[in-house]
């Protein structure tokens, strides 16, 4: 741990023309990690969240809905690769129904809620430099979404990752691309500022922001949420979701007991041995769904009063510099999460929202379940859940993972999946068209490539 890893690290960043903000903000977490920081949060240190207010119980008029949608921008994470699926693109891009990607849908999206409510309600996309041409070319094949004086985009900084023995910037020449990585998504606010998007927004009279993940089809425009926020007055909000058995790696927002903030904490800032409080659905019963409001104003403000560095809490992530290569250095990223903002912001709050606002796809079984009947898309570009109970996917990793093994063991598309609760894999199974599956299905290994017949039922 030195002042040269720190400047070298600097260098690296200036000589690559990563902003000035940014290398401030990485400057302030890796002096918090030189200190001893480890971003963790002891279950002793705080209270747990168990009472919050309901949109289904919130009245917003329509006109004051329509008037908080007139004044707010979309923002889109879109930094990820999907590699966890084998894409080599932008994830956004990856076909989910009917030939269209989560990209097109967004746009669908966007494009009835203008209509809808008569509002220019601008999509930004804050993509990372692996992401943003393949996404600005998807998006010149919808003419019309982009608004006046703002981009389609903003690009989330970069940063070093850090040799683990003595904190300098790892070196890999086999592939220097490798020695970067994103900062976390509580990089937006830094991106904002730095690429002009904040100021550009404000000067043309937008207040609020509503930003999520761009793998999340159910975090729609909604008029009635906007309503609330901007009623509400508080300059930070987060949507929360009741938690089920399936929700207990998801983060969680909780209230610190030396200063009453409400905070985020994520797995990986939990202690190992305390993982049992935060997987307990009834002691912390909402999960975080990263779908989050701020007041821009109040943001540029706090920027501005804290040099542009909002401290937020350090999530010192241990890899190996090559991923896929376990043997490879080991590394530290230095990061933070886009949802611990909210203790940045006094008055910040959180609102209880249904689960369809919550439909990731981070795996090939959610894939499945996403292209199957379970789901309809309505003419507002929203995914609608047929069945009461949608079913649990598990299929095999070993022959599902990649999307392209997914798709050539899918070849005529999805089985229809809206009368089963749930559906196993296991082995090399190819689906034909037409297959129904009900109930509880198991697909055993029989130790070989094997086929399910078309217009089978299981």
């Amino acid at each position: 741990m030195s002042e040269q890893g720190l400047q070298a690290a600097q260098r690296k960043m200036r000589d690559a023309g990563v902003a000035q903000q940014a290398i401030d903000v990485f400057t302030h977490y890796y002096r918090a990690l030189e200190e001893g920081a480890t971003g963790l949060i002891p279950e002793d240190t705080i209270e747990p969240l168990t009472r919050i207010d309901s949109i289904e119980d919130v009245e917003v008029s329509e006109e004051d809905a329509r008037r908080a949608l007139s004044q707010t921008v979309l923002i889109k994470l879109n930094g990820g690769l999907g590699t966890s699926m084998g894409m080599p693109k932008a994830k956004s891009l990856l076909p989910v129904r009917g030939g269209k990607s989560f990209l097109d849908l967004l746009v669908d999206q966007v494009m009835a809620a203008r209509a809808r409510y008569g509002v220019s309600l601008p999509l930004v996309f804050m993509d990372s430099f692996r992401t943003s041409e393949d996404t600005l070319a998807a998006l010149a094949a919808h003419p019309g979404i982009e608004v006046d004086g703002l981009p389609l985009d903003f690009i989330q900084n970069r940063e070093p990752k850090l040799r683990a023995d003595d904190l300098t910037p790892v070196q890999w020449p086999a592939n220097p691309e490798l020695e970067w990585c994103p900062p976390g998504h509580g990089d937006i606010y830094t991106a904002l500022l730095a690429s002009g998007v904040l100021d550009a927004l404000l000067e043309r009279g937008f207040r609020y922001a509503m930003t999520s993940n761009s793998d999340n089809l159910g975090a729609a425009p909604s008029a009635r949420i906007a309503g609330w926020f901007a009623a509400s007055g508080a300059p930070y909000a987060a949507e929360l979701c009741r938690r089920t058995p399936a929700d207990v790696k998801g983060g969680h927002l909780a209230v610190r007991k030396d200063d009453g903030r409400i905070i985020l904490r994520d797995t990986a800032q939990t202690p190992p041995e305390e993982m049992h409080y935060f997987t307990d659905q009834f002691r912390h019963p909402f999960f975080h769904t990263n779908n989050l409001w701020f007041d821009l104003e109040v943001l540029r403000d706090t920027l501005r009063e804290r040099d542009g560095v909002l401290g937020l809490p350090l999530i010192k992530n241990a890899k190996t510099v090559d991923p896929a290569d376990r043997s490879s250095t080991p590394v530290i990223q230095l990061e933070c999460a886009m949802g611990a903002a909210i203790e940045a912001f006094e008055g910040a709050t959180a609102i209880e929202v249904p689960r369809s606002r919550f439909q990731p796809v981070k795996t090939t079984n959610d894939l499945l379940l996403v292209r199957s009947d379970v789901y309809e898309v309505d003419e507002e570009g929203l995914l609608v859940q047929v069945p009461q109970e949608a079913c649990t996917i598990d299929l095999d990793p070993a022959y599902f993972k990649t999307i392209q093994d997914f798709d050539a063991r899918f070849p005529n598309g999805a089985p229809s999946l809206r009368g089963a609760r749930s559906l196993t894999v296991r082995g090399d199974w190819t689906f034909g068209a037409g297959v129904v599956v009900t109930g509880e299905a198991v697909i055993k290994d029989d130790g070989a490539p094997g086929v399910i017949a078309d217009g089978a039922r299981i």
